[in-house]
């Protein structure tokens, strides 16, 4: 076995999570693994690679999906950090309340919800996308949900930010962004049935926890996340839709000339730009991928985004086509912690590409603003300067 070649690349440079595609590129013709020493990883690169890992639980651990040991200890005991048989019993939980059975009562409300609020930027005719679109929409949907009420209610947004922030090495905006974290961590500790509004799902968590069905104290780490893993990358997502719409006006005339398409475009949205680029895991054991090895105990990085562009898997990779219809894209990542509130993302970002290519012809925008992030790749401010009503 041979080991991998080298990089010097920082996985977490600013110029890096702004735009990470020309780096993935180079990094996927070194090699499908590549071990980058400034981050102290093993990233992988190619999109079969990724797959595999993915999978593979037993080789690729999720005790250490975050790049600091800090973050990992705090979410020691969530379903995302923890593997087979436990992550198996705390999913469970977390999934009876987002599975399609549970999630069709909600259809018609987020339909609603989504139609209205489009209905309303439309007719201003000029607003910001980010504020205005991206984050009311995903933040009053999982509020509903989740029952939260009063000061939760209006820290999500700082809450769901820092929780992704956080997964980062210990870099500056790691450092800044743990106290925050910190209130979260806080209050899933200390939260009670009675601080969430009646008939809620996150009431549901802790009347499973009062029969036995999840371990003992631990609803308030599957409420967790629900803030921290759900609200920041639908966030992005949604905002994502808007921009790339707007550079694409013939991709949302097909989808408007044809609605069946909707959910095909937002996996290509998923696909071209993924919330979240890169995640961790630990190697448990030497693990040979594709002859080269990764030493047991080391840190990987799986890195989702490149994986999505890799021209092996994908003809024409870098290029946003709705009809492509990527079904097996990797941005929900793949296995055993397949994303579990994808069925509510999708809920939501169908509503909104619905509710756009039935309303709106084009979407004039300014050049999107991002601010770099260590995991969710996001659009900052997004103004929409004029749209052309369908």
């Amino acid at each position: 076995m041979r080991t991998p070649p080298t990089s010097d690349v920082d996985l977490f440079a600013d110029d890096v999570v702004l735009d990470p595609y020309p780096v993935y590129a180079e990094l996927r013709e070194r090699g499908p693994v590549v071990h980058l020493p400034h981050n102290g990883v093993y990233a992988l690169t190619r999109y079969d690679v990724v797959r595999d890992a993915l999978a593979d639980w037993e080789s690729f651990s999720s005790a250490s999906i975050a790049f600091n040991p800090m973050a990992n200890e705090a979410l020691t005991g969530t379903s995302l950090a923890s593997d087979p048989p436990v992550h198996t019993r705390l999913r469970a939980t977390l999934t009876e309340n987002l599975s399609p059975r549970a999630l069709r009562g909600l259809k018609a409300g987020i339909d609603a919800k989504a139609d209205a609020l489009v209905a309303g930027l439309v007719e201003k005719g000029s607003f910001e996308a980010i504020d205005a679109l991206a984050r009311a929409f995903p933040l009053e949907v999982v509020a509903d949900l989740i029952g939260f009420t009063g000061h939760v209610r209006d820290n999500m947004l700082r809450w769901g930010q820092a929780a992704m922030q956080v997964l980062g090495p210990m870099n500056q905006r790691t450092a800044e962004n743990f106290p925050v974290a910190g209130e979260l961590y806080a209050w899933c500790s200390q939260v009670t049935a009675a601080d969430l509004a009646e008939g809620s799902v996150g009431r549901g968590i802790f009347d499973a926890e009062a029969r036995g069905a999840v371990p003992p104290n631990t609803a308030g780490h599957i409420i967790h996340q629900y803030l921290g893993a759900g609200v920041d990358t639908t966030i992005a997502a949604i905002g994502n839709i808007v921009a790339l719409f707007a550079r694409h006006p013939d991709q949302l005339a097909l989808v408007r000339a044809d609605p069946a398409l909707v959910p095909a475009a937002f996996n290509e949205v998923l696909r071209f730009w993924p919330p979240i680029n890169a995640w961790g895991r630990r190697a448990t054991r030497d693990v040979e991928v594709d002859g080269t090895l990764i030493p047991a105990g080391s840190q990987v990085a799986v890195l989702l985004g490149a994986g999505n562009r890799d021209p092996r898997h994908y003809d024409d990779p870098d290029s946003f086509l709705v009809a492509r219809n990527p079904v097996d894209h990797l941005s929900f990542g793949y296995g055993p912690h397949g994303c579990a509130g994808q069925g509510l993302a999708r809920l939501e970002a169908h509503a909104v590409i619905e509710a756009l290519s039935r309303r709106v012809e084009r979407l004039v925008t300014a050049p999107e603003v991002r601010v770099p992030g260590n995991t969710t790749r996001s659009i900052e401010e997004l103004p929409v300067l004029e749209v052309i009503p369908a």
